[in-house]
């Protein structure tokens, strides 16, 4: 076995067992966090080796929402340190479910979804399968340009008053113009570094991918916070935020949070609530 293998392998177990450890210690979201870390890692390693691989074709391409128990999970560790190489039957049943599905803006209201306090059903229209995404597609800061301003925005959390039920949250982040139409690739957030009282926290750096200074009149940053709905089966937006132009200076700022769906135009806006809860961002102006 190389050095590289045995340093991957070696990372993978290390990575299994924190999520195990957090899992005994009744610390969910952080088990999920390091699960869902280990996952990717898993599955580009799955990609380059799919030939040999021991699941179906109906495995590898599902996501499974069976809970399995923690002493299931540990029996994985003696196969993730020989992974690459392990040829025995899989410890324990994996079965294909649908994937989830993620509403396009405007989509649910043109399905007729019940609002969130409504959870039963599964929603007209709903299919029963559908290709998935993953969040978090952060993209690094531009490189600087004599005169520009580059932005960065920290989201450092959001209040909710059922932040706690909220299952992988994560924020949807754009800049539309007037028409709303995209001015900057669209990126998503990681899930959510964890959940307390009325806040989601993800303390996780946004840069903007224009310079200030070349952004449209009338543009806007749209903050979008998505959830998991497990007996509707799809990831739903709950509510949005923007920050327009006049808004960006350095510093701590709080944005009030709108009804869905998302109104990029900024036509018909109903706030979330009457109540104290806002986005909570830091604002870092990079300047040559």
């Amino acid at each position: 076995m190389s050095e590289v293998t045995r340093s991957l392998l070696q990372r993978w177990g290390a990575s299994f067992r924190r999520g195990a450890d957090f899992d005994s210690w009744g610390q969910l979201v952080e088990a999920i966090d390091e699960y869902q870390i280990l996952a990717r890692h898993l599955q580009k390693e799955a990609q380059a080796q799919h030939n040999n691989s021991e699941f179906t074709e109906e495995q590898k391409s599902t996501q499974s929402q069976e809970e399995f128990k923690l002493e299931d999970l540990k029996k994985l560790e003696p196969i993730l340190k020989n992974i690459l190489t392990y040829n025995k039957e899989f410890p324990f049943d994996v079965q294909p479910v649908p994937l989830r599905r993620i509403l396009a803006p405007g989509e649910e209201e043109n399905l007729e979804i019940e609002d969130d306090e409504d959870e039963g059903g599964a929603g007209a229209g709903a299919p029963d399968s559908f290709p998935a995404r993953v969040p978090g597609t952060l993209l690094p800061r531009l490189p600087s340009e004599p005169g520009m301003t580059l932005l960065t925005i920290r989201i450092e959390k959001i209040g909710l008053k059922d932040a706690g039920q909220c299952i992988d949250p994560y924020i949807t982040v754009s800049v539309k113009d007037l028409n709303g139409i995209d001015l900057t690739p669209v990126q998503d957030t990681p899930v959510a570094s964890r959940k307390e009282d009325t806040y989601v926290h993800f303390n996780v750096d946004i840069e903007l991918q224009k310079h200030v200074e070349k952004l449209t009149k009338g543009a806007a940053i749209f903050f979008e916070f998505k959830h998991y709905k497990p007996k509707k089966r799809f990831t739903s937006t709950k509510c949005f935020a923007f920050m327009e132009m006049d808004e960006i200076r350095p510093g701590p700022i709080v944005i009030e949070l709108y009804k869905k769906p998302t109104d990029f135009k900024r036509k018909k806006l109903q706030l979330l609530t009457k109540k104290p809860l806002y986005l909570h961002l830091h604002q870092t102006l990079h300047k040559e």
